[in-house]
């Protein structure tokens, strides 16, 4: 179970380890962390589905380890293993991959899908210790003649070469990776933030949601000045300040209420629009607002929502969103829900996308979900520009 005290595991680099059904992947993780991370079993498919660990690897720091299914399953559950094993690849920031095998086909496949998609990849040659030393030197020479690099040499019994990896994985860690913050350049040291944080369904008794969290750590560890108020004492708030804070900081659903209360000198902004620049792609969500106008009492749209959590009574991505875009535009408009991973790779029938702030998931995989809109045509937005949109104050916030 994770804690206030650990880096949150859509903030970690992921890594996932990819090869054919008995390569060895589950062994190299537990070789590669340490730890008794994956079950190891000469039985072909013992991984099903991905298995994510956080955990904390040096010279990488905080690390989610994806272990997949092989990418060659051909069993009953194959198809549907193989598509949670591309699921993982569009979250990792940096894929290994096991090459075991002469007929290095299906591997050179993979190595190109993360190559199109720009991400970092390490080819590895497993099981070193079970191989002759000629059978190693041709098969590297096969690799590096195919994808234009050396491969490294492991063996998940001995240990030999697992230190080169963290150090080659280090090197392949992406420029951007801890380049981004939640709140950019809106604000610095000593700078007075309001925070305005209506405590309702959304957030269970005793705990504030995730985006709140981790938008407060990065205040305080930038050293601002930081006042958290809930909706209802945003004026005694205010008030209680000896000058108009730099910055406000909302929940999406009280934006039309928090502008017309705010001092005309205070930036606003919400937490999904902080979030929609963080993990996603914000100039796309802004451009993909202009469809909402578009719509009509015939369109259909698709809520994508990462939490998956059960059905709440004022739900935003159920309740809520829907409400407010049937309100404008007729109760005949379609709105489909999905949530988690269940995204779907046919976007056609859609008019518009409207994906959540995404807290639960890394950069990596919201930006393979924006990729997919895009190449596909179709417009997508997030909730908090959703909501600033209809409410008619999309051009009086401030964008990261």
């Amino acid at each position: 179970m994770s804690t206030l005290n650990e880096t949150p595991g859509a903030n970690r680099l992921h890594i996932g380890v990819f090869g054919r059904t008995n390569s060895g992947k589950s062994s190299f993780i537990n070789a590669f962390t340490g730890q008794q991370v994956s079950i190891v079993a000469d039985v072909a498919g013992t991984t099903t589905d991905p298995v994510a660990k956080p955990m904390e690897i040096q010279p990488l720091g905080a690390c989610v380890i994806i272990d997949t299914a092989g990418f060659d399953d051909s069993s009953a559950l194959g198809k549907s293993r193989v598509e949670k094993t591309k699921q993982a690849a569009e979250k990792s920031d940096i894929g290994v991959i096991l090459f075991s095998d002469e007929d290095m086909t299906k591997e050179l496949e993979w190595y190109q899908l993360f190559q199109k998609k720009n991400t970092p990849v390490l080819p590895v040659i497993s099981k070193s210790d079970s191989r002759s030393k000629e059978d190693i030197q041709a098969l590297s020479a096969a690799i590096q003649e195919k994808t234009g690099v050396l491969p490294l040499v492991v063996s998940s019994a001995t240990g030999e070469g697992m230190d080169m990896v963290r150090e080659q994985l280090a090197r392949r860690i992406p420029e951007s990776f801890d380049a981004r913050t939640i709140t950019g350049g809106l604000v610095g040291e000593s700078d007075t933030v309001l925070l305005v944080m209506p405590q309702d369904i959304q957030a269970p008794k005793g705990r504030l949601i995730l985006p709140q969290v981790q938008t407060i750590r990065e205040l305080l560890d930038k050293k601002c000045l930081v006042m958290s108020v809930t909706t209802d004492k945003m004026t005694e708030g205010l008030a209680a300040l000896a000058k108009p804070p730099k910055l406000i900081i909302t929940d999406s659903q009280v934006f039309g209420y928090v502008y017309e209360q705010k001092p005309k000198e205070s930036m606003l902004t919400s937490f999904s629009v902080l979030f929609a620049a963080y993990k996603g792609d914000l100039p796309y969500y802004i451009e993909g607002a202009r469809a909402i106008d578009s719509l009509n009492e015939n369109s259909r749209v698709l809520i994508a929502e990462c939490c998956t959590h059960a059905p709440l009574a004022e739900d935003i991505g159920r309740v809520k969103l829907p409400r407010m875009l049937r309100k404008r535009f007729g109760e005949g408009l379609q709105v489909d829900m999905k949530s988690g991973t269940d995204f779907p790779q046919d976007l056609s029938g859609y008019d518009l996308i409207i994906q959540c702030g995404a807290c639960m998931f890394n950069r990596k995989y919201v930006l393979s979900r924006i990729d997919r809109a895009k190449a596909q045509h179709i417009p997508m937005t997030n909730y908090g520009v959703t909501i600033a949109h209809l409410t008619g104050i999309l051009d009086k916030i401030t964008f990261v």
